[in-house]
């Protein structure tokens, strides 16, 4: 059911989480003297704010330690590992379109609370929405109308399935319209309409007509990729095991992490999805992303990979048709977006 913006459902007797989200051990090659040299070289640039309106920019969540940890920064998409601006702006999860952007922060509640800000070009906030859980996903849409975010509400992470329990937002900013829980989406599996109790939906992402979008859905110890409209209000499963979408800029293929070893701590591979063929290729980087992936281009990935530690993550890259191998690109950072020219 859609709700107008000012009534939002409030969430009570919210499990506390142990965990907000499961820390994967990635390969040595996280600790490698490549990494260690990228972190020396870590500066800042104060030549300017962090701005979304100037165009090839890499915004993120800077995890450098010191003055702006877990603020959104930036550096050119040119110069990855070069000095990063720093803002002001607090937030777990980040995404930029055009000259907008979507910060979502963690509340100081009792109960696990959260805050999804948009904000403009200067990151001044316009609107905000309280939301119930821990932050997860955030994601706008290409022309920046539509916006959603993914927050955990009870239990564990995904890693296991059937342990946890999510609440994902979709919100239609030109109309003032809010759907705060997607799970009363009528949903087709196959031919078949499905209804159930356990249904979860995550992982958000848009096509330029601001209104098809598709979504990760868990049901029955399963999971689809779905393939939604928000006008029309339905969705449709897509095929099995694909998680996180991420919607190239040409809207033909879709990145998702697919799992390939049930039970492992390591248990995800991230593949492409041709939307024509229906053709899936997994990508040269073999560790396991915990992500949702963005697409710096219509051929490569960027996403954020925590550290051996499990205290910070960097961001890195991976051509989108199985070629090359993985690039370090910003260290001590995570959630990517790029900005880009309004269309």
């Amino acid at each position: 059911m859609k709700l107008p913006v000012k009534f939002i459902m409030a969430l009570a007797g919210v499990a506390a989480l142990a965990a907000a989200s499961v820390v994967y051990v990635v390969q040595a090659k996280a600790n490698s003297p490549e990494r260690r040299t990228a972190d020396a070289a870590v500066a800042v640039d104060s030549s300017g704010p962090v701005g979304l309106g100037e165009p090839g920019r890499l915004l993120f969540r800077n995890g450098a330690p010191g003055p702006g940890y877990g603020n959104v920064a930036s550096v050119p998409v040119f110069e990855p590992g070069g000095p990063r601006r720093i803002s002001s702006l607090g937030c777990e999860r980040f995404y930029t379109a055009v000259d907008g952007g979507l910060c979502l922060a963690k509340e100081p509640t009792p109960l696990p609370g959260a805050v999804a800000k948009f904000v403009d070009s200067a990151l001044g906030e316009v609107k905000r929405v309280d939301v119930p859980g821990i932050p997860n996903r955030a994601k706008l849409s290409p022309g920046g109308r539509m916006g959603s975010w993914t927050t955990f509400v009870t239990g564990d992470s995904y890693s296991t399935p059937g342990t946890f329990s999510t609440r994902t937002a979709i919100m239609d900013r030109e109309r003032n319209e809010l759907s705060s829980n997607i799970e009363g989406i009528p949903l087709r599996i196959g031919d078949a309409v499905h209804r159930g109790e356990d249904v979860n939906y995550w992982g958000v992402t848009f096509a330029t007509d601001e209104r098809t979008f598709f979504a990760t859905v868990s049901t029955g110890g399963r999971t689809y990729l779905v393939e939604g409209d928000n006008e029309a209000w339905k969705a449709r499963t897509l095929r099995e095991n694909a998680e996180c979408p991420s919607l190239s800029p040409d809207g033909t293929k879709l990145a998702f992490k697919k799992r390939v070893a049930d039970g492992d701590v390591r248990p995800w591979r991230e593949h492409v999805l041709d939307l024509t063929t229906m053709r899936e290729t997994p990508l040269a980087e073999a560790r396991s992303i915990d992500d949702q992936v963005v697409w710096l281009d219509d051929g490569t990935i960027a996403y954020g990979l925590p550290r051996a530690d499990g205290k910070e993550s960097d961001i890195w890259s991976v051509p989108a048709d199985g070629t090359g191998a993985p690039r370090l690109l910003v260290p001590l950072a995570s959630s990517p977006s790029v900005t880009t020219a309004r269309r």
